[in-house]
């Protein structure tokens, strides 16, 4: 490697057009809204896991509106509608930080709830109602959006402290090994299931009824685990950056890598963007309330 020093200005900042940023920002708002919708008013999407995609969908919604607001807000300070520095506008940036923290947070505790959720469908599926009641979905909803909040206020009154950038860096790490650890295992026994059921005698009804059965949780845990995955594509570059600023924020080859924020930015943006097409692609459920809401087709509301 050619260790000759490489200055700022062989690395200028990359530049998004603020119409692409809008027009993500829509976009997802405009997707993410629709699947809160779609969970809210359809009765057969009325259980755990689909209270937690509503959820994560919601964190999304928030993440997305804050992002586009945040820009139309760039927009009108570059053409001198609104003071930078201003108290006003201090404010206001803090609030809409607060919002895509607590959004970041959220979709990491709504990926290990649903995760979790996956793991008792599969593994515990005769017990599955009673471990995962109604009353249990939303109470643990409730701490996952009290913590939220409370973390995200803290995290951005705070942020100036290197121990908080720390901690915010160390919960994204940890919390990303904890939900592969949990898919790996999940996964592994999945296997050992399978062959148990490829054991089970031919004959009777009993198993295709667990072949079916068994089918429809892995479709279920394979589509959770390509949002997870398409959450760590999008959000890995952001918490790098975070990274880089804290080990090394004079190193020039760093400063190469800061430059790119901006694309950054559009990568975290578009996950909020790649979620409801992955609910749309994988559930037949949920296509149907999407086309049924669309086309005002025979629609009622849930009772």
């Amino acid at each position: 490697m050619n260790t000759t020093s490489v200055t700022q200005s062989d690395c200028p900042d990359v530049k998004v057009p603020v119409s692409l940023f809008f027009t993500i920002g829509l976009a997802s708002l405009a997707e993410n809204f629709l699947v809160v919708v779609a969970v809210i008013r359809n009765r057969n999407l009325h259980s755990p896991m689909y209270y937690f995609i509503c959820s994560l969908a919601a964190f999304n919604t928030i993440a997305s509106l804050t992002k586009t607001w945040e820009n139309l807000m760039i927009v009108f300070a570059d053409v001198g509608q609104l003071e930078k520095k201003g108290s006003s506008e201090t404010k206001l940036d803090d609030v809409m930080d607060s919002l895509l923290c607590m959004s970041f947070i959220g979709s990491i505790f709504s990926f290990l709830a649903i995760a979790v959720d996956r793991y008792i469908t599969i593994f515990h599926a005769l017990r599955y109602h009673n471990i995962m009641t109604m009353r249990r979905t939303r109470t643990i909803l409730g701490v996952i959006w009290t913590t939220c909040g409370v973390s995200a206020i803290l995290m951005v009154k705070f942020f100036a402290s290197k121990f908080i950038m720390i901690c915010f860096v160390v919960f994204f790490v940890v919390s990303l090994a904890i939900i592969c650890f949990l898919y790996v295992y999940m996964f592994m026994l999945a296997r050992i299931h399978a062959r148990k059921i490829a054991a089970l005698p031919t004959s009777g009804g009993r198993k295709c009824r667990y072949q079916r059965r068994w089918g429809s949780s892995m479709r279920g845990a394979l589509t959770l685990t390509i949002l997870f995955g398409a959450f760590m594509v999008c959000w890995a570059p952001f918490f790098l950056h975070l990274i880089i600023i804290m080990v090394c924020p004079m190193n020039p080859y760093c400063e190469c890598y800061r430059s790119l924020f901006q694309l950054h930015m559009v990568l975290l943006m578009s996950h909020a963007l790649i979620d409801p097409a992955i609910y749309a692609f994988r559930s037949v459920e949920l296509r149907q309330t999407f086309r049924k809401m669309l086309l005002c087709s025979n629609w009622k509301p849930s009772t």
